[in-house]
C-alpha cells in the first residue's frame, strides 16, 4: 500500500495528541486504564493482557491509581492495526522490541504523530440519549441514530453517545431549532464527506510525493526523521488555512447564487405586477 499510511503501515493511525506537537504549550495527556483502552479502541482486558506480555510497558503508580502516557496510546494503536493486518500477538511483540532496541520506534512514532494525530483541539464529550434529545428541543430523531453513528458523528459507548466534534453537534441542534430537519442534513453530510475526503487524499499525496518519495517505500533514515516529522508539523496548518480558505469561497458564491436567484424572482414578479397594474389603469 503505497502513500504516507502505506510508508507508515503497519504503524498506520498511531494517533498521538496534537498536545504533543512541536512548540505546544500543554503538558502531555495522561490516561487512566479505562480511558486509555477508549480511545485505543480496545478493552481494559486487553490492555491489561498487554502488559503481562511486555509489548507495553506498566503504568506509572500514582497510589493505587496506574497512569498512561501518549506513548502507551501509540503502542496500542500499533498493536491494533497490525492486529488487524493479521499478525500475531508473539510477532508483534518481537517487532516492538526489536524497533524499541533499535532506537527506531521513538522515529516512527514521531513521524506518524506528525501525520495522523487529531487536526482539531475539540475534546470528544460523551452525551445520554435524552440529553440528545434536549439539546435538539425534542426533535431528536431516535431513528436516525443508526445514520449518525455510521457516519461517525456519534459512536456508541454503552448507553453513552460519544461525540469526537461537539462543535458538530452544537450546530446540528441549532439548524433542527431553525426547522431543516436532521436527515437532510445528514444527507448533506454524506455528500460532503466523500468530496472531503477526495480533497484530502489529493493533499496527502502533495506531502507525500514531495516529501517522502525521495526514500522509496520506505520511511526516511533515523538521521533525516526528526527533521521531515517537524517539516510535516509545519505544513499541517498551511494545509488547514488552504481547507478553509476554499470551503469559504465555495460557501460565499454559493450563498450569493442562490440570493440572486431569489432576488430575481422577486424582481420578475415586482415587474410582472407593475405592467398588470399599468394595464389594469390603461
Amino acid at each position: 500500500m503505497k502513500g504516507i499510511l502505506g510508508r507508515l503501515s503497519p504503524f498506520a493511525l498511531l494517533e498521538g495528541s496534537r498536545q504533543d506537537a512541536p512548540g505546544a504549550g500543554a503538558g502531555p495527556r495522561e490516561y487512566g486504564i479505562d480511558e486509555l483502552a477508549r480511545e485505543a479502541g480496545t478493552t481494559v482486558r486487553n490492555v491489561r493482557a498487554y502488559q503481562d506480555r511486555g509489548i507495553i510497558p506498566p503504568p506509572t503508580r500514582r497510589g493505587r491509581a496506574g497512569i498512561y502516557s501518549a506513548e502507551h496510546l501509540s503502542r496500542l494503536r500499533i498493536i491494533g492495526q497490525l492486529l488487524a493486518r493479521g499478525y500475531t500477538l508473539s510477532s508483534i511483540g518481537e517487532l516492538i522490541e526489536a524497533l524499541d532496541q533499535g532506537h527506531n520506534l521513538a522515529q516512527v512514532i514521531g513521524i506518524e504523530s506528525a501525520v495522523a494525530s487529531p487536526w482539531t483541539d475539540e475534546q470528544p464529550v460523551a452525551y445520554t440519549l435524552p440529553q440528545l434529545v434536549a439539546m435538539f428541543a425534542g426533535h431528536f430523531d431516535s431513528r436516525l441514530l443508526a445514520e449518525v453513528v455510521d457516519l461517525e458523528i456519534l459512536r456508541q459507548q454503552g448507553g453513552k453517545f460519544i461525540a469526537p466534534s461537539p462543535k458538530m453537534i452544537h450546530a446540528a441542534a441549532e439548524l433542527v431549532k431553525t426547522g431543516i430537519p436532521l436527515s437532510d442534513m445528514l444527507g448533506v453530510v454524506s455528500q460532503l464527506r466523500a468530496n472531503v475526503e477526495r480533497a484530502a487524499e489529493a493533499m496527502v499525496q502533495l506531502i507525500d510525493r514531495h516529501l517522502l518519495d525521495k526514500y522509496g517505500d520506505g520511511l526516511p533514515p533515523p538521521e533525516e526523521a526528526a527533521e521531515v516529522g517537524d517539516l510535516i508539523w509545519r505544513l499541517r496548518p498551511l494545509v488547514e488555512m488552504a481547507v478553509h480558505a476554499e470551503v469559504s469561497r465555495a460557501m460565499q458564491r454559493a450563498a450569493s447564487q442562490h440570493l440572486g436567484d431569489r432576488l430575481s424572482h422577486v424582481l420578475e414578479k415586482f415587474e410582472q405586477a407593475r405592467a398588470e397594474a399599468r394595464s389594469g389603469g390603461g
